[in-house]
């Protein structure tokens, strides 16, 4: 007699995604706590630290795979095959180093395709308690770069990746140095915060069910965090973040009491911060830095597009590298590292885009970016049709989302950790509310 072991099957795949789920997880406390364990807990395994998140993601690709969980879509097949031709390139006509190659190969092959299964397992009720979770932490996040602010680089609290004495911070303005928080550099603090900022907008926008004073402390932190920070991209990530928000309350207008009530006590939250001493030193740091900085690019129009428009126009029309680039892996910090011993600077580019040029070569290098910006336009337009249809959830993440998974620092591991978690999240909240309940019963 014939046994039916369809419900053994469902069963075994129940079990297999919600042990991804576990790893998304674990991928997100790595992601935060990562730059703690290599700076304070940990030291002496800084180096493997570094990529402490590549283990978890082969795993959970395994784990999917061998459940057929999700399947190779265009993007992942497109992507594996340019990074499979580029490592190949590598290794006969670029710098031949193996392990900087796999370095730089894993970026493409194993997180670009684990975004995509991030937002294959999880549910909306999933992003729901992440952001409430990152939401707690964002309080005692503010508390711990306020420390780093106002002590001597030499201070326990601000060593450096390794123990490193030197410190981690890095060059702000008025003698003051931009705060790591518990990453290993500044960008993953301003990342997180921006991440702040996106929750943020959201659960004050939406009715969930979240606890208002862990919402109004975050809220503080995040505006207290601005100027703690010294961070220019964290100021216009916000700012962005801001832009979409008021996007999605011009298409409710039931929103509009509520955001003005909103809006009102954080004006005089920020007045009241402005009173005390310590945020004024923090606020004129921030001021000064951005004079500065600006001021050194050119303006304003030297910021926007050398900054944040990722050196495409160097990326695009640059000819000063071979046909097939220098090789993968080379224009990261950590393959320069292994190539060259400590170097302080960049081997090919800062700005991602160029970078991929430099590595990959013009046709390769741009083959990745459009594939970048094929994946924006598309969540993009499935974000915005959602909001259509009164679903902010999607609008919002990709306030964060679009920039950084289009011209994010892949080569740096924390950018490439927020990327690939934030891009998981668009996706998985572009299933629509299907989970609504389940999420305001949580």
């Amino acid at each position: 007699m014939a046994v039916d072991t369809s419900f053994f099957l469902r069963e075994k795949t129940g079990q297999a995604i919600e042990s991804l789920k576990r790893g998304v997880w674990i991928y997100l406390l790595l992601l935060i706590f990562e730059g703690a364990l290599r700076k304070w807990f940990l030291p002496r395994l800084a180096a493997p630290l570094l990529v402490v998140r590549d283990p978890l993601a082969i795993w959970m690709l395994f784990v999917a795979w061998k459940h057929g969980i999700f399947k190779l879509n265009w993007y992942i097949r497109a992507m594996i095959t340019v990074s499979a031709i580029s490592l190949f390139t590598t290794l006969i006509v670029g710098h031949r180093n193996i392990v900087v190659a796999a370095f730089g190969a894993r970026i493409l092959i194993l997180h670009w395709p684990l975004m995509f299964l991030i937002g294959r397992v999880l549910e909306r009720k999933d992003l729901i308690q992440m952001g409430k979770v990152w939401l707690l932490v964002s309080i005692p996040m503010l508390l711990l770069i306020m420390l780093q602010f106002y002590s001597p680089q030499s201070a326990l609290i601000n060593r450096g990746v390794g123990g490193d004495v030197a410190g981690a911070g890095f060059s702000g303005a008025l003698g003051y140095y931009r705060p790591p928080g518990t990453f290993s550099f500044t960008t993953g603090n301003a990342q997180f915060f921006s991440v702040t900022g996106m929750f943020v907008a959201y659960f004050w926008l939406e009715k969930t069910n979240i606890n208002r004073f862990v919402l109004m402390g975050a809220s503080v932190a995040l505006l207290a965090a601005i100027p703690f920070s010294i961070s220019r991209t964290l100021t216009f990530q916000v700012i962005l973040t801001g832009g979409f928000a008021l996007l999605a309350i011009y298409r409710k207008p039931k929103y509009w009491a509520r955001t003005a009530i909103v809006g009102a006590g954080l004006f005089f939250t920020l007045v009241f911060l402005n009173k005390f001493e310590f945020f004024q030193n923090a606020t004129a740091a921030l001021t000064v830095r951005y004079d500065s900085a600006t001021e050194g690019e050119g303006g304003l129009e030297g910021v926007l597009g050398n900054r944040f428009l990722g050196g495409l126009l160097n990326a695009l029309f640059s000819s000063n590298q071979p046909f097939f680039g220098y090789g993968m892996g080379m224009g990261t910090n950590a393959g320069a590292k292994l190539m060259m011993g400590n170097v302080d600077f960049f081997l090919i580019a800062e700005e991602d885009w160029a970078r991929l040029v430099g590595e990959m070569g013009s046709l390769l290098g741009i083959s990745v970016i459009v594939i970048r910006l094929r994946f924006c336009y598309k969540i993009l337009t499935e974000g915005y049709k959602w909001l259509r249809e009164n679903d902010m959830l999607p609008w919002i993440l990709l306030s964060f989302a679009i920039y950084t998974v289009a011209t994010g620092q892949w080569a740096q591991p924390t950018a490439l950790g927020f990327s690939t978690l934030i891009g998981g999240w668009v996706i998985a909240s572009l299933k629509g509310k299907e989970t609504e309940e389940d999420q305001q019963a949580q």
